[in-house]
């Protein structure tokens, strides 16, 4: 009996015994948080080929990051102090510069995290809190210079000037548009995001001024939502119908007896109201009619630009994003602040001239931008609604001005009327 006492106990020593080597290994095993070469960050990453660009290259670091050496190194120092980290016993931390250029490269691109963590030598999960984390540093650092909505009338009354300096469009507040940002379809969401092109979305909804900039920025509206009520679902419609927006009085264009609203200007999604105006039907229009829709589709070009170059710069527009919908808002909003940024301080290399359309006015030809010949985001859907009275009036108003008094003399040559 004490023999075989003894065999259990020498037994259940050498599974204490195994158990606990396992579990050693297993420590060791938890203890090793990341692949070799990941580890070897400094070796293999893009950095090292960045920086060589960056010295011998300019072209292509421009290309690379969609900015130039400069304007790259100015974002960096205001971004920094909210998305550098510490070092650590365990680990050197990822750098302030590394994050920046991560998420740049994630914007121009498209890449998937899975894809990306090849070129930055950072784990997929990582990049997932880090670029983010940086978009978000980028839109808080950027906003209060870069997109500004008017407070004052004054201001509104300078966004009206360009417009009738560049575009011929009297009291023009700006033009807006709207267009759905694709994303794959999130875990549980059913048809929540599901678009009327069959596709999963958020709608991204911007006023644009007479500079290609955007002035407003609206994102996170799901997919699904009518695109008849897209613009219901901001704060600016809210503003606006609540006279909350400190828009100036009507005032009378040069040379005419009567007085003109400022007004917003868009497409046929939206609706007609007294200060937002969209084309006349076409197949309902005369002469006059087109006049007035030529010279509004010629002010509201600037929104379509806008979005266009975007979409071309950063080119996540062009693919559904892959990434968790509460991250969406992010990408969006840094990508719309870091597109007037650059319009600002590098808008010969960000926007050159042959991307933005163009007229030629004694042919009546539109030459297009070379962003149409990329790609575009998804369009918002044309809709028809009831049209107040009054909003009919302000229209045929703004008509009779185009056709008269405000007209400019190559319009007849743009139409294509017969």
């Amino acid at each position: 009996m004490s023999n075989l006492m003894e065999r259990k106990r020498k037994a259940l020593v050498i599974a204490a015994l195994v158990l606990a080597v396992d579990d050693e290994d297993e420590q060791i095993k938890k203890r090793k948080w990341s692949k070799q070469w990941l580890l070897e960050r400094r070796k293999y990453s893009h950095m090292n080929l960045l920086h060589e660009l960056r010295s011998n290259e300019p072209a292509d670091f421009k290309n690379y990051l969609r900015m130039e050496n400069h304007t790259f190194y100015e974002l960096l120092d205001l971004v920094r102090p909210f998305i550098e980290k510490q070092n650590t016993i365990m680990r050197e931390s990822i750098s302030a510069e590394e994050r920046l250029v991560a998420t740049l490269r994630f914007l121009a691109t498209g890449r998937s995290y899975e894809d990306l963590k090849f070129s930055c030598a950072i784990s997929a999960q990582a990049l997932g809190k880090i670029i983010p984390e940086t978009c978000w540093a980028i839109y808080e650092v950027l906003k209060q210079k870069y997109i500004k909505i008017p407070k004052t009338e004054i201001e509104w009354k300078q966004v009206a000037k360009d417009f009738k300096t560049l575009w011929d469009f009297d009291n023009c507040l700006g033009a807006i548009d709207g267009k759905h940002v694709l994303i794959t379809k999130p875990p549980n969401s059913g048809s929540y995001y599901f678009n009327y092109k069959g596709t999963f979305s958020v709608v991204l909804l911007a006023v644009v001024n007479a500079n290609l900039e955007f002035i407003y920025v609206h994102c996170g509206t799901n997919g699904r939502v009518s695109d008849a009520g897209i613009l219901k679902e901001t704060d600016l419609y809210r503003s606006l119908v609540n006279n909350e927006l400190k828009i100036p009085p009507p005032q009378s264009p040069p040379e005419i007896g009567y007085k003109l609203p400022f007004v917003f200007i868009g497409d046929e999604a939206f609706p007609l109201m007294e200060n937002l105006m969209k084309p006349y039907g076409k197949h309902t229009a005369g002469h006059d009619e087109h006049i007035f829709n030529y010279r509004l589709s010629r002010a509201r070009r600037v929104v379509e630009n806008a979005f266009g170059i975007l979409a071309t710069r950063f080119r996540v527009f062009l693919q559904p994003l892959n990434i968790s919908v509460e991250n969406v808002d992010a990408v969006v909003m840094a990508s719309c602040v870091l597109h007037n940024f650059l319009r600002k301080k590098s808008s010969t290399y960000y926007t050159s001239a042959n991307y933005i359309d163009l007229e030629d006015t004694e042919s009546g030809n539109i030459i297009q931008g070379q962003w149409r010949q990329i790609g575009e985001m998804v369009p918002l859907q044309r809709s028809s609604s009831y049209t107040p009275q009054d909003a009919k009036l302000v229209r045929d108003k703004f008509k009779e001005y185009f056709n008269n008094e405000g007209k400019v003399s190559f319009q007849e040559n743009m139409i294509h009327y017969r």
